[in-house]
């Protein structure tokens, strides 16, 4: 009876399946939940109000940059530039800028009139304005975002109460609108965010968003800027701060209030959000070890979850005595972990501001348990297209 139970295939299904509902057992209570009940840090003194510098890169860009520049100039804070480095546009952009900058003198235009990028990617330009900025502190975001409040600059520089902070990571969710294609787009941003701000707060940052990101210039100089992978298209915030938050547990600070979100404008299409996918994909194969180890098994245990849990049932449909007891403890498995997810998007999704995605997070869980596995095998077969 004892061999026949240790070689049976509903054993080792059984065994898998809980293998990996322990794996994300561990994830969610032991790393997410760090989000999920996250508690703004309360501020104990007051702090000096340094100068600032907004950096925004930009490549034809003009109906983005009309929208976003006077929202940064209505920003409560005394001292600020917005400095943007205007990328080849061949549209109104360089106009449009000199006009502004004629007018208001926070602003200050950076004008690449020949293709100087020998590299994919926006690297080079963003380099440029990082140099040109004349303050230490900087907020970088993209010309298609928004901020939500008027208080973005300022919510972000008390983030630096800490003297040893020199980076600050925020989110940058994505515009709500209808359709399902909108909803998928924002969940993702919603799970990827739970991903590394959670691994943020237990001092393990390996990304952030270049849409809502600030550090120090003086950090830029101390890393070599992007030398070290200046030569992968992507990369500019999420290589970055794995290499500038390494070892430096204490240099790293997370921003989750309404008042410190950059909000994105979503693709319209399936086929633009997954290209933009395939591009953000090809960075994480140069990950750290240890990151891209956590993320294969978060996110394969995902995926084995589900497979597993289909499985384990299929061939414990006969109803014996020990097949009905494996089954019993496989739904037991799936209850309890439904309802973990619940109570921990539950809360990030609130810290997030995207409480509405709540309802049907089993679904859309499911949906990129599948997807994204395809999608990081798709990247091995065609490559991305570069940054525009």
């Amino acid at each position: 009876m004892t061999i026949k139970l240790y070689t049976s295939v509903e054993f080792w299904l059984l065994f898998c399946y809980l293998v990996c509902f322990a794996i994300q057992m561990y994830y969610y209570w032991v790393v997410f939940r760090h989000l999920a009940f996250y508690k703004s840090k309360e501020i104990q003194r007051e702090l000096p109000l340094e100068p600032v510098s907004v950096i925004v890169v930009a490549h034809n860009e003009y109906n983005n940059l009309s929208r976003l520049i006077p929202l940064l100039l209505k920003q409560d804070y005394p001292d600020f530039e917005i400095v943007v480095v205007n990328d080849s546009s061949d549209d109104d952009t360089e106009s449009f800028l000199l006009q502004l900058s004629s007018i208001d003198p926070r602003i200050k235009p950076i004008h690449l009139r020949q293709r100087l990028n020998w590299f994919d990617g926006k690297k080079f330009p963003l380099s440029i304005g990082i140099k040109s900025a004349q303050n230490d502190l900087l907020l970088l975001t993209d010309a298609d975002c928004l901020p939500e409040s008027d208080y973005w600059i300022r919510s972000v520089v008390a983030a630096y109460r800490n003297e040893h902070t020199s980076m600050v990571l925020a989110y940058g969710p994505y515009e709500k609108k209808k359709g399902l294609l909108n909803t998928l787009i924002r969940f993702d941003t919603l799970h990827i965010a739970m991903q590394y701000l959670s691994m943020a707060l237990i001092g393990k940052a390996y990304m952030g968003v270049g849409r809502n990101l600030s550090y120090r210039k003086s950090l830029f100089y101390e890393m070599g800027g992007f030398l070290s992978h200046y030569g992968i298209p992507s990369g500019d915030d999420d290589l970055f701060v794995s290499r500038a938050c390494c070892g430096r547990k204490k240099s790293c600070e997370v921003l989750i209030t309404d008042k410190d979100r950059m909000l994105s404008a979503p693709k319209k299409r399936f086929s633009e959000w997954v290209r933009q996918k395939r591009r953000h994909f090809t960075t994480s194969k140069f990950y750290r070890s240890s990151t891209k180890a956590r993320l294969l098994f978060y996110g394969g245990s995902q995926f084995l979850f589900y497979l597993f849990f289909i499985l384990t049932l299929v061939f414990s449909l006969d109803y014996t005595s020990l097949p009905f007891c494996y089954s019993m403890i496989t739904i037991l498995a799936f209850f309890i972990r439904m309802t973990t997810q619940y109570i921990i998007f539950s809360g990030a999704s609130k810290r997030l501001g995207e409480k509405d995605l709540l309802p049907f997070t089993p679904l859309y869980d499911l949906f990129f348990s599948i997807f994204t596995p395809l999608l990081a095998f798709s990247i091995k077969i065609v490559k991305p297209k570069r940054w525009k």
